[in-house]
């Protein structure tokens, strides 16, 4: 599943979300949030819906052209995709008004950038410590907002990375092969020396052969389709 042997390679840097960690308990989280403001609603429904925009906001998304990416375009990308849970969830039957609706999602919006919700996967920190044993160089190329040292940081792995290049920090977004370009002069190193791991068909793979950055998909989920290793482990064996 990977381009070369992995001694071929002098370092790997990683995608982070659904990658490198998930939100476990996102229905769960959604459902009180939503509750606690008097929008009760199945816990099932709400994590169908929660994967149905996600599917359709990001795995679905058409980029014609690359824009600047900010933290502000970040907040109102998830601004819309919950705006469109909150709309499936029936809100105007509720009689919410546009300003109650906009003050949901930018409290949803707070919430899941925040540290708490966040979870390593289980094969993660034992094979970020076995890379790092083996002398190679990690790294860190995320669409997130500006708060993801800080999630990292939490999490304890945050140390372990360099460099650490966040979309909404440097203004350019996957999958503009521009910020593998970045991570590159960042880095110092050669395009070769490189293997990226991450989740997405388009962000994660396609973008970075444009920088001529070898990539290997990570399945995390059953609707993650095609070629791909199922655990970071592999890497290793």
């Amino acid at each position: 599943m990977i381009p070369k042997p992995l001694h071929a390679y002098k370092a790997v840097f990683f995608d982070v979300g659904d990658t490198l960690m998930t939100i476990p308990a996102s229905q769960t989280i959604m459902r009180q949030y939503l509750a606690d403001r008097s929008l009760r609603r199945d816990e099932e429904r709400v994590g169908r819906l929660f994967t149905e925009a996600f599917r359709l906001f990001y795995y679905g998304r058409q980029v014609d052209a690359y824009e600047p990416c900010t933290p502000e375009s970040d907040r109102a990308f998830w601004m819309k995709l919950y705006r469109y849970i909150l709309e499936k969830l029936g809100v105007h039957e509720e009689r919410w008004t546009d300003e109650q609706i906009d003050d949901c999602c930018r409290g949803m919006y707070e919430l899941f950038t925040g540290p708490q919700p966040y979870r390593l996967f289980d094969d993660v920190k034992e094979s970020v410590e076995a890379l790092k044993q083996r002398g190679f160089r990690l790294g860190i190329i995320s669409n997130f907002a500006p708060t993801l040292t800080d999630i990292l940081r939490h999490q304890g792995i945050l140390h372990h990375f360099d460099p650490v290049i966040v979309s909404t920090e440097v203004g350019l977004e996957k999958p503009d092969p521009a910020i593998f370009h970045l991570a590159l002069e960042r880095s110092g190193l050669a395009a070769s020396d490189i293997l990226y791991v991450g989740d997405h068909d388009t962000n994660d793979i396609w973008a970075p052969a444009q920088a001529g950055i070898d990539a290997v998909k990570i399945k995390r989920y059953d609707y993650h389709s095609g070629a791909g290793i199922h655990s970071l482990l592999e890497l290793l064996a």
